[in-house]
């Protein structure tokens, strides 16, 4: 099972979720795991019997909430414990220092630090990878309001800025992400019908979705995936 870690205290559930109903559609199976404090994923994802921790199912997407761990997860599951799990890849969305200690942050395949420009959400996303050991590569998922290059820049030196010193390696490459109100209109609107949908959002943010996804699948399958990203635009 491919493990891709997404970090920061910035909100990533919608986002993550968007990127498992591609990966599902295209025949992988996918775990989606809710390590943050919070745990939007127990209050937008549609459930019979919420319980303290579940496992549950939602458009092919299995979403895991309120386990400390993977082996908690195979417990739960009735999985004998040197078993591997039968996913493809999981998604992990962690914000605390014991999500990534707990989960093992340092073995994932991948890891994206997802923030906006807050200081906030930037701070206390460096502070969660400080904990670990050792330092660890990650990608730049980036939020933002800007458009222009200059303005992306500046939002990019900030962060380094911040994240001077600490434990994160950062890989050259950017993803930017508009911090739009039409997409969050659109996200909010999934989550009151309990459906995901792409076909509203913004043309820079479904681009932006179809390069990450790419970059998780380390670029392996892009006719299919660009096939069945049309697919999901036109709610088929």
């Amino acid at each position: 099972m491919k493990k891709i870690g997404f970090i920061g205290a910035f909100d990533k559930t919608d986002l993550i979720i968007c990127i498992a109903k591609i990966l599902t559609e295209m025949g992988n199976q996918v775990l989606v795991v809710d390590g943050t404090l919070t745990q939007k994923a127990k209050y937008i994802v549609p459930v019979i019997k919420p319980s303290k921790s579940y496992v549950t199912s939602y458009e092919g997407i299995d979403i895991a909430v309120g386990f400390e761990n993977f082996n908690s997860i195979k417990q739960f599951l009735a999985m004998p414990q040197m078993l591997d799990f039968n996913y493809d890849i999981s998604l992990i969305d962690l914000d605390t220092i014991e999500g990534v200690q707990n989960f093992e942050l340092e073995n994932f395949e991948k890891n994206y630090f997802v923030t906006s420009n807050d200081l906030y959400s930037i701070k206390r996303g460096i502070e969660t990878i400080n904990s670990l050991e050792h330092p660890i590569q990650a990608t730049k998922v980036l939020f933002s309001r800007g458009v222009s290059n200059a303005t992306l820049q500046k939002e990019d030196d900030y962060l380094n800025f911040l994240s001077s010193g600490s434990k994160i390696i950062w890989k050259d490459e950017k993803i930017y992400f508009p911090f739009e109100i039409g997409d969050q209109t659109v996200l909010y609107e999934n989550q009151s019908i309990s459906k995901i949908t792409f076909k509203k959002l913004s043309t820079q943010y479904k681009q932006s979705l179809l390069y990450l996804t790419n970059k998780i699948l380390d670029e392996k399958d892009y006719n299919l995936l660009k096939k069945t990203f049309k697919k999901l635009e036109r709610g088929v």
